[in-house]
């Protein structure tokens, strides 16, 4: 399917601000990229890129209320920290706001905060683009920049791995799907390649 980027960007313009709608830019010119680097679909890419966020101008209440009315499962984590459903509201706005129908984009756009076990090439690629895309500035970016373009596991595992301790560090709650993806990856690469990046 042949999607109309150019209409999905004027739609975007008007339901986030120009900090989020810029990021999201960067994340669908970054998922591009690393479509053409990992062979994943670049029109996917692209447009599970420029849609990552259509929920991140939601408000807690009503990203509760969303999740509800397309029976998103909300758990007692979800419940105290409703900005994580915005994935997964997102994945269902899609469809409802921009025609979006294909699972795989959806999936994308579901994951693309907490991450989850079994991802996709193309999970992996919005879940990082969204990390590295370039108006990100944090401690130790350009290194996961770099290791993005060598190695896209490893570059997934480090982005977890700074997530895990962002949130730690700060006494947040941890999604337990975060933690089961590090995991799965973790297995799946073996000990030994991730001591190469420690």
């Amino acid at each position: 399917m042949k999607y109309d980027i150019e209409r999905m960007k004027a739609k975007l313009k008007e339901i986030l601000d120009k900090e989020r709608y810029s990021h999201s830019i960067g994340v669908m010119e970054t998922a591009l990229k690393l479509a053409e680097k990992y062979g994943a679909d670049v029109e996917k890419a692209m447009v599970a890129g420029l849609l990552h966020d259509c929920a991140k101008g939601l408000s807690d209440e009503e990203l509760l209320k969303m999740a509800y009315k397309y029976g998103v499962p909300v758990d007692n984590i979800l419940l105290k920290v409703p900005f994580l459903l915005h994935g997964p509201v997102g994945a269902c706005m899609v469809q409802e706001l921009f025609g979006v129908t294909d699972e795989e984009i959806k999936r994308a756009i579901a994951l693309h905060t907490t991450g989850d076990v079994n991802m996709s090439v193309l999970d992996k690629i919005i879940f990082l683009a969204d990390y590295i895309e370039p108006n990100r500035d944090f401690e130790g970016v350009e290194e996961l920049r770099e290791l993005s373009w060598k190695d896209l596991d490893l570059a997934v595992l480090r982005a977890y791995d700074s997530t895990i301790c962002y949130v730690i560090k700060r006494n947040m709650i941890l999604y337990e799907k975060t933690v089961s993806g590090r995991n799965d990856i973790l297995l799946k690469l073996g000990e030994e390649k991730h001591e190469k990046i420690s």
